[in-house]
Protein backbone atom coordinates (compact mmCIF):
# COMPACT_ATOMS: atom_id res chain seq x y z
CA UNK A 1 0.00 0.00 0.00
CA UNK A 2 1.37 3.09 -0.55
CA UNK A 3 0.37 5.89 2.11
CA UNK A 4 0.48 10.01 0.96
CA UNK A 5 -0.70 12.81 3.03
CA UNK A 6 -3.32 14.93 0.82
CA UNK A 7 -0.99 17.99 0.62
CA UNK A 8 1.44 15.89 -0.97
CA UNK A 9 -1.29 13.64 -3.25
CA UNK A 10 -2.56 17.08 -4.41
CA UNK A 11 1.05 18.65 -5.40
CA UNK A 12 1.70 15.60 -7.25
CA UNK A 13 -1.31 15.89 -9.55
CA UNK A 14 -0.63 19.43 -9.65
CA UNK A 15 2.94 18.98 -10.61
CA UNK A 16 0.90 16.86 -13.76
CA UNK A 17 -1.18 19.87 -14.86
CA UNK A 18 2.19 22.08 -14.38
CA UNK A 19 3.57 20.53 -17.12
CA UNK A 20 0.66 19.60 -19.40
CA UNK A 21 1.26 18.75 -22.28
CA UNK A 22 4.87 16.84 -21.10
CA UNK A 23 4.55 14.52 -18.70
CA UNK A 24 6.30 15.70 -15.20
CA UNK A 25 8.02 13.07 -12.85
CA UNK A 26 9.28 13.38 -9.23
CA UNK A 27 10.15 11.28 -6.35
CA UNK A 28 8.92 9.98 -3.26
CA UNK A 29 10.85 10.32 -0.07
CA UNK A 30 9.48 8.53 3.26
CA UNK A 31 9.69 5.11 4.76
CA UNK A 32 8.79 1.44 3.62
CA UNK A 33 6.85 -0.47 6.79
CA UNK A 34 6.38 -3.90 6.64
CA UNK A 35 2.92 -5.09 6.45
CA UNK A 36 1.15 -5.82 9.40
CA UNK A 37 0.76 -9.94 8.73
CA UNK A 38 2.36 -12.56 6.82
CA UNK A 39 1.74 -12.17 3.00
CA UNK A 40 0.73 -8.01 3.43
CA UNK A 41 2.57 -6.01 1.31
CA UNK A 42 4.94 -3.69 2.86
CA UNK A 43 3.65 0.09 3.14
CA UNK A 44 5.56 3.12 1.68
CA UNK A 45 4.50 5.49 3.33
CA UNK A 46 5.36 8.74 2.00
CA UNK A 47 6.80 12.04 3.62
CA UNK A 48 7.86 14.05 1.10
CA UNK A 49 7.63 14.59 -2.30
CA UNK A 50 10.21 16.01 -4.73
CA UNK A 51 9.92 17.04 -8.46
CA UNK A 52 12.44 16.42 -10.83
CA UNK A 53 12.99 17.46 -14.26
CA UNK A 54 11.99 15.36 -17.46
CA UNK A 55 15.63 15.39 -19.01
CA UNK A 56 13.69 13.69 -22.36
CA UNK A 57 13.97 16.48 -24.87
CA UNK A 58 12.55 13.87 -27.90
CA UNK A 59 9.09 12.73 -26.74
CA UNK A 60 8.50 14.47 -23.71
CA UNK A 61 4.80 14.10 -23.83
CA UNK A 62 4.97 10.48 -23.95
CA UNK A 63 8.25 9.76 -21.94
CA UNK A 64 10.29 11.04 -19.09
CA UNK A 65 13.57 10.24 -17.59
CA UNK A 66 15.11 11.62 -14.41
CA UNK A 67 18.92 12.79 -14.63
CA UNK A 68 21.06 10.67 -12.71
CA UNK A 69 22.69 13.25 -11.11
CA UNK A 70 19.70 14.81 -9.79
CA UNK A 71 18.48 11.24 -8.87
CA UNK A 72 21.77 10.75 -6.40
CA UNK A 73 21.22 14.14 -4.87
CA UNK A 74 17.69 14.09 -4.25
CA UNK A 75 19.00 10.25 -2.22
CA UNK A 76 21.44 12.28 -1.14
CA UNK A 77 18.97 14.69 0.31
CA UNK A 78 16.70 11.72 1.61
CA UNK A 79 19.35 10.27 3.64
CA UNK A 80 20.05 13.94 5.41
CA UNK A 81 16.45 13.94 6.23
CA UNK A 82 16.27 10.06 7.53
CA UNK A 83 14.10 9.40 4.56
CA UNK A 84 14.65 6.44 1.69
CA UNK A 85 13.38 6.95 -2.10
CA UNK A 86 10.17 4.74 -1.77
CA UNK A 87 8.79 5.66 -5.37
CA UNK A 88 8.51 7.38 -8.18
CA UNK A 89 5.74 9.59 -9.79
CA UNK A 90 4.95 10.61 -13.46
CA UNK A 91 1.74 12.16 -15.56
CA UNK A 92 0.76 10.39 -18.76
CA UNK A 93 -1.03 13.88 -20.50
CA UNK A 94 -4.18 12.28 -22.67
CA UNK A 95 -3.59 8.81 -21.22
CA UNK A 96 -4.21 6.36 -18.61
CA UNK A 97 -3.02 6.16 -15.13
CA UNK A 98 -1.64 2.41 -16.29
CA UNK A 99 1.97 1.75 -16.57
CA UNK A 100 3.12 0.79 -19.80
CA UNK A 101 5.50 -1.10 -21.69
CA UNK A 102 8.38 2.11 -21.27
CA UNK A 103 7.11 2.52 -17.54
CA UNK A 104 8.05 -0.71 -16.94
CA UNK A 105 11.09 -1.60 -19.05
CA UNK A 106 12.10 1.54 -16.81
CA UNK A 107 11.51 0.68 -13.48
CA UNK A 108 14.18 -0.95 -11.71
CA UNK A 109 13.54 -0.08 -7.73
CA UNK A 110 12.14 -3.03 -6.61
CA UNK A 111 10.16 -2.46 -3.24
CA UNK A 112 9.09 1.11 -4.50
CA UNK A 113 5.83 2.32 -5.95
CA UNK A 114 5.16 3.78 -8.96
CA UNK A 115 2.65 6.39 -9.31
CA UNK A 116 1.00 7.94 -12.39
CA UNK A 117 -1.73 10.63 -13.09
CA UNK A 118 -3.86 10.63 -15.61
CA UNK A 119 -3.85 14.26 -17.00
CA UNK A 120 -7.00 14.86 -19.37
CA UNK A 121 -6.96 17.68 -21.45
CA UNK A 122 -5.09 19.64 -18.37
CA UNK A 123 -6.90 18.38 -15.73
CA UNK A 124 -5.83 15.82 -13.42
CA UNK A 125 -7.89 12.73 -13.28
CA UNK A 126 -7.38 9.07 -11.84
CA UNK A 127 -3.99 8.72 -9.72
CA UNK A 128 -3.03 4.72 -10.01
CA UNK A 129 -0.10 3.18 -7.81
CA UNK A 130 1.64 0.11 -9.05
CA UNK A 131 4.21 -1.78 -6.63
CA UNK A 132 7.54 -2.78 -8.24
CA UNK A 133 7.74 -6.66 -6.93
CA UNK A 134 9.84 -9.54 -7.60
CA UNK A 135 13.71 -9.75 -6.75
CA UNK A 136 15.72 -8.85 -9.90
CA UNK A 137 15.01 -7.94 -13.62
CA UNK A 138 14.06 -11.06 -14.52
CA UNK A 139 11.23 -11.71 -12.53
CA UNK A 140 10.27 -8.18 -11.22
CA UNK A 141 6.66 -7.22 -11.51
CA UNK A 142 4.02 -4.58 -11.42
CA UNK A 143 1.55 -5.60 -8.67
CA UNK A 144 -1.57 -3.16 -8.55
CA UNK A 145 -1.14 -0.78 -5.31
CA UNK A 146 -3.83 0.50 -3.03
CA UNK A 147 -3.16 4.24 -1.94
CA UNK A 148 -4.54 5.92 1.38
CA UNK A 149 -4.19 9.62 1.52
CA UNK A 150 -4.13 10.55 4.79
CA UNK A 151 -6.08 13.84 5.44
CA UNK A 152 -4.51 16.78 7.98
CA UNK A 153 -5.89 16.68 11.12
CA UNK A 154 -8.24 19.67 11.75
CA UNK A 155 -6.63 22.11 13.86
CA UNK A 156 -9.47 22.72 16.31
CA UNK A 157 -10.53 26.82 16.31
CA UNK A 158 -9.12 28.84 19.09
CA UNK A 159 -5.65 26.78 19.56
Amino acid sequence: MLRIDHANYEALRAHGEETYPHECCGVLLGKSLPGESAGVQAINHVRQIVRAGNTRTDSAHNRYNIAPQELVKIQRQARGLGLDIVGFYHSHPDHPAQWSTTDFAEAHWIGCSYVITAVEKGKAAITNSFLLTGTDEDTKKFEDEAIQIDMAAAVPSGA
